[in-house]
């Protein structure tokens, strides 16, 4: 029987309407949620990937994918709406990355969150599959399967995004339990109620992935990482990552000063206690400015530096810390 004479509960939401069928609430199975947020892309391939495994899983499940106010959403977009239980809806406005993450979880019918970024695409066939399986040790509030890259690289318009990814992003299991806490929101699987007590920062900003792994240990929340990877296809060119980049350190100076964030989370904030421990930030960022263009000019070519891109945005941290007197 065809989903669409099962429906028979209505939720309304945006200048959307999701039926789903009531009767799965009170299964006491395994449900998910998957929940994707994009922007001027085309989200097809993936939510064509992911439905085929939800359905061939056999459970109770719901796609929600949410376009953020695109100024031009992709015609390709439309299709996902054919796809049994699944929703496209369009925003009236932009909210940003991390409000309609919020918005998407708190209309998700289901316990189990899965949130993934549009830009990405799984690894494994299995990847589903995973993620349910892990769901059995009941222990856990959040699963990170983590994040892998193309092994080719890119143009080197796009080269310092694309090192980073590959070098700080995708860890193996045994790197990332040596900092359990920190994750990467572009492929969560969390739970609704947890998901929803740690978000508390939805403003538009870069960096509020840190925050949010602050939340998760400072409320004590169990983390299982797993081999479980998406692919991000999404890169942006260098000029834009590092803005961003410098965008998510002013976001950490001004919630730590705020009290919203540890002060020793991140390898920057440590760097940055020990030169304080010598009173060296001044001299630090002084002569780090002599080599700011140079830096620069290597942030742009065929192989850039990350030690060098750690010490520029050091300076960046330094120079915010002594202006906002945090």
């Amino acid at each position: 029987m065809n989903d669409k004479t099962l429906l028979s509960k209505a939720a309304k939401f945006g200048n959307c309407s999701y039926l789903y069928p009531t009767n799965f609430l009170n299964l006491k199975v395994y449900m998910i949620s998957v929940l994707i947020p994009t922007y001027n892309y085309n989200s097809f391939p993936l939510a064509k990937n992911i439905h085929a495994q939800l359905e061939s899983t056999n459970m109770p499940f719901e796609l929600l994918i949410y376009d953020d106010g695109s100024s031009s959403p992709p015609d390709e977009n439309n299709q996902i709406q054919l796809l049994n239980r699944a929703t496209y809806c369009v925003l009236d406005k932009n909210l940003g990355r991390t409000a309609i993450r919020n918005k998407l979880a708190q209309d998700a019918s289901f316990n189990w969150l899965l949130f993934l970024d549009t830009d990405v695409m799984p690894k494994k066939d299995n990847f589903l599959d995973q993620y349910i399986n892990a769901t059995k040790d009941t222990a856990y509030d959040v699963i990170f399967g983590g994040v892998a890259y193309q092994e080719i690289a890119p143009a080197k318009e796009m080269s310092l995004r694309w090192e980073y990814g590959k070098t700080r992003e995708a860890k193996a299991v045994s790197e990332r339990n040596k900092h359990p806490h920190f994750i990467i929101s572009q492929n969560l699987l969390i739970k609704k109620e947890v998901f929803l007590a740690a978000n508390t920062a939805t403003d538009n900003r870069y960096g509020l992935d840190n925050h949010f792994s602050n939340e998760l240990k400072r409320q004590g929340r169990y983390v299982l990482h797993i081999d479980n990877p998406v692919i991000h296809y999404g890169l942006e060119n260098n000029k834009i990552f590092i803005k961003k980049a410098l965008k998510a350190v002013e976001t950490t100076v001004l919630f730590e000063k705020k009290g919203l964030m540890d002060n020793n989370l991140r390898p920057i904030q440590k760097a940055y206690l020990k030169l304080k421990k010598y009173r060296l930030q001044t001299v630090f960022s002084t002569v780090i400015g002599c080599f700011s263009s140079r830096f620069e000019k290597n942030f742009n070519s065929g192989k850039p530096n990350l030690f060098w891109f750690d010490l520029y945005r050091l300076k960046h941290y330094i120079d915010l810390k002594r202006t906002h007197n945090a």
